[in-house]
Order: C-alpha cells, then structure tokens, then sequence
C-alpha cells in the first residue's frame, strides 16, 4: 500500500511538473517566436501609444465615432460576460425599447426595424469589438452630421467602411463584421 502512495505521489508530480509548467512554458515560448503580436494581446498603438486591443471592445459615446456594441459590463474585460436577462425579464425589454429609441434618434432612423440586433443586444462576452456592415452604414448620416462632412468626405467614408469590412474567417466561419476600433482610428483620417 505504501508503495502505491508513493508510485501515485511521483506521478502527480511528474505529470504536474510536464502538464502544469513544461508544457504551458513551451507553448508560450512557440507562441512569443511565431505570433508575437497575437500573444501579447493583439494591441493597436497609435504614435507609439497603445491605444487598445483588436480583440476587445470598447466603448464610444461620442456622435463622431462609430459606436461598439451594447454591453453589459461596461466594456470591462476582467468580469466579462453577458447580463443573464431572461428573455421575459421586463428589465431586458426596456433595455431593448431605450436602446432601439436612442439609437434611431441619434442615426436619423426614421424605421426602427432596420436596425440590427447587435446595436440593440449586448453580446455574451460584453466586450465584442466588431459590428456589422449594416450597423456601420446605419451610423454614417451621424458621424457626417457631427463632424461637419461634406458629400466628398461622406463618400470617403462610405468607401473606408467597404475597405475595412473583415470576411469571414475561412470564407464561412462568422459573418463580414468590422472592428469599430480600427474603424474609428481610419476615421479620424478622412479630413
């Protein structure tokens, strides 16, 4: 019996030592070498200043900028995660109704029915950085109206809006989405 708790006692380590640090310290190191900008999270810097991460969404209130998303969790990706409203909750429904009305109002949308789920939704994770082309088109008429842009800039935009619109992933994972950060940071090109 003792010989067996002392065979199971060197396993467990063993197996600790190989699963628990060996492995993990390989698979970092492989991954620092061959896709250094993915395993240090992806961030975007602008003039040398980290500005965020292509893989975490952020919040945009400004009527100059493209607005991310709905979340639940106020874009803070430490607890993320969705708002477990059923969807009886009278709490979700009015979120929905105060979304949908502000939403509309602030795009000049005179049908609220074209307006996408996402803007209106907050995703499970809280921290989505993509929306949809259409969710993107919905908001061109604001951003010109708040940036002052004439019909040459309205178009620019239009046209960096097609431009930036990622694919899905090998052609049939997802849908066409766009990361409202790398779109926001185009759009204080256009003058």
């Amino acid at each position: 019996m003792k010989k067996k708790i002392l065979t199971t006692i060197k396993l467990f380590l063993i197996l600790t030592l190989l699963v628990g640090i060996i492995y993990p310290l390989f698979i970092s190191a492989i991954s620092m070498l061959f896709f250094s900008h993915q395993a240090d999270g992806s961030m975007i810097s602008l003039d040398g200043k980290i500005v965020g991460s292509k893989l975490i969404g952020q919040k945009f209130t400004s009527g100059k900028y493209f607005w991310s998303r709905p979340s639940a969790i106020d874009y803070n990706p430490f607890p993320s995660g969705a708002s477990n409203l059923a969807p009886t909750s009278a709490k979700l429904k009015q979120l929905y109704v105060n979304r949908k009305e502000n939403f509309a109002k602030s795009n000049f949308i005179k049908n609220s029915s074209l307006i996408p789920n996402e803007m209106l939704f907050a995703s499970g994770s809280g921290v989505d950085p993509h929306i949809t082309p259409a969710s993107a088109f919905l908001q061109v008429d604001r951003i010109c109206n708040s940036r002052n842009f004439n019909t040459t800039q309205k178009e620019e935009l239009i046209k960096l809006i097609t431009r930036i619109i990622e694919n899905p992933q090998i052609g049939f994972f997802g849908e066409s989405r766009i990361n409202v950060l790398m779109l926001n940071m185009e759009l204080d090109k256009i003058k």
